[in-house]
């Protein structure tokens, strides 16, 4: 088996508060004498029974980390240690999701809390080599009328240039909010040339991610898991070239899936879907981006051509220059021609 670290990869799913490192977490808690809830730091935070798993456990903790993010260095620190890891894990194309609500109140506005995030964004592009774009997330949680003003915010910084914004999404927890209503936003950034990456079809069926198609025309969908459950559905995810963001670990933590041999990535690879792994949260998760290729690996008998093809797919799907995109697809056939180590 050849070294999962040195395949060239792209990581499209990943948020900004739940890239945290776990040190990072505590020293920023300390700083701000902050107490957290213990199992925050713990090994596994979302290792539970079956029953006590779920989207409200997780979101109370997420909650409890974005509350330590409070200065312009604190959200610096993120998006270069992000980038840091990406690295280690053999990406080269890194689009990180963040929501400017939740620290503008720290940094003067959402203008100036997406701005210090571009511009981290820049900086770590340069000290990485990780090509860094950015994805402005609005929340299900909040009116449809405030996805507008992300919107058009995001717009105003569209580019796919280092450190632009180049998709706007819509997160949290899907069983909340009218998707619908959240349509007007998606036609701002899609009039902006932004690309559309809502999340859907995980933690809700295939009915809704046929909804989240009807309504916000996503180019690709976070997670979309889902979609397996019905043929027609995934045939239509497929049909339309909607690439799906699959979290793994994500899917197990919250419960979606008894096991990561559970998670259907087979099904959804062997249908056809433009399938591109991520982390999600691997703050919350405590699994990182190539912990998702060894779950490929070992738990769904993915060989080293598979795994290649799925890093492909993540190259293809995401908004990388066509340098960065043409560098990275020549590494992966580059890695597949160095011979595999022994187990």
């Amino acid at each position: 088996m050849r070294d999962l670290s040195l395949l060239p990869k792209a990581h499209l799913h990943l948020h900004f508060t739940g890239s945290m490192r776990v040190e990072t977490l505590a020293e920023l808690a300390e700083l701000h004498g902050i107490r957290l809830p213990h199992v925050l730091l713990d090994a596994d935070p979302l290792v539970v029974p079956a029953d006590e798993r779920g989207w409200f456990r997780f979101q109370r903790m997420y909650d409890a980390a974005r509350a330590c993010v409070r200065s312009e260095a604190d959200m610096r620190r993120i998006v270069a240690e992000a980038a840091a890891d990406d690295a280690a894990e053999g990406s080269g194309r890194l689009e990180i999701q963040v929501d400017p609500t939740s620290y503008a109140p720290y940094v003067g506005g959402i203008t100036p809390a997406l701005e210090i995030v571009l511009d981290e964004a820049r900086a770590a592009q340069a000290a990485t080599g990780v090509e860094v774009g950015v994805v402005v997330a609005a929340s299900r949680m909040r009116h449809p009328l405030e996805a507008r003003t992300l919107a058009r915010l995001a717009a105003r910084h569209a580019g796919d240039g280092a450190g632009g914004v180049i998709g706007f999404g819509l997160s949290n927890d899907e069983r909340r909010g009218e998707t619908e209503q959240f349509a007007p936003a998606f036609t701002i950034a899609h009039r902006a040339g932004l690309r559309s990456v809502p999340h859907g079809g995980e933690l809700l069926g295939p009915a809704h991610v046929e909804e989240v198609l009807d309504h916000l025309r996503p180019d690709r969908l976070g997670h979309g898991v889902r979609s397996a459950e019905d043929p027609r559905v995934l045939a239509r995810v497929v049909e339309e070239e909607v690439a799906l963001e699959v979290c793994p670990a994500s899917n197990v933590s919250l419960g979606v899936y008894p096991t990561a041999a559970d998670v259907p990535l087979r099904t959804l690879v062997d249908a056809g879907a433009r399938v591109a792994l991520g982390a999600d949260d691997p703050l919350l998760f405590r699994s990182r981006l190539g912990d998702q290729y060894r779950i490929a690996r070992e738990e769904h008998g993915f060989d080293d051509h598979a795994l290649a093809d799925l890093a492909r797919s993540s190259i293809t799907a995401s908004a990388a220059s066509p340098a960065t995109r043409a560098r990275l697809l020549a590494g992966v056939d580059a890695w597949l021609a160095t011979e595999p180590t022994q187990d």
